[in-house]
């Protein structure tokens, strides 16, 4: 069963994860020709002040 982890920044609606998932789910079974209900999607939202971009916290560079 293809298993996608997704890593990004906290702060997106529901809607928008489910959006995602949605999404995600259907370019893995398409791609792989599985079984949609055979996909799992993962979500990690990182804390701002947890994320690095350049060297910096996304935090602090206000992304």
């Amino acid at each position: 069963m293809p298993t996608v982890h997704v890593y990004m920044i906290a702060g997106r609606t529901p809607n928008q994860k489910t959006s995602l998932i949605r999404q995600v789910t259907d370019a893995v079974a398409d791609s792989l020709q599985a079984p949609p209900a055979n996909v799992r999607v993962i979500i990690s939202e990182i804390p701002k002040s947890d994320y690095g971009i350049g060297g910096e916290t996304a935090e602090r560079l206000g992304r």
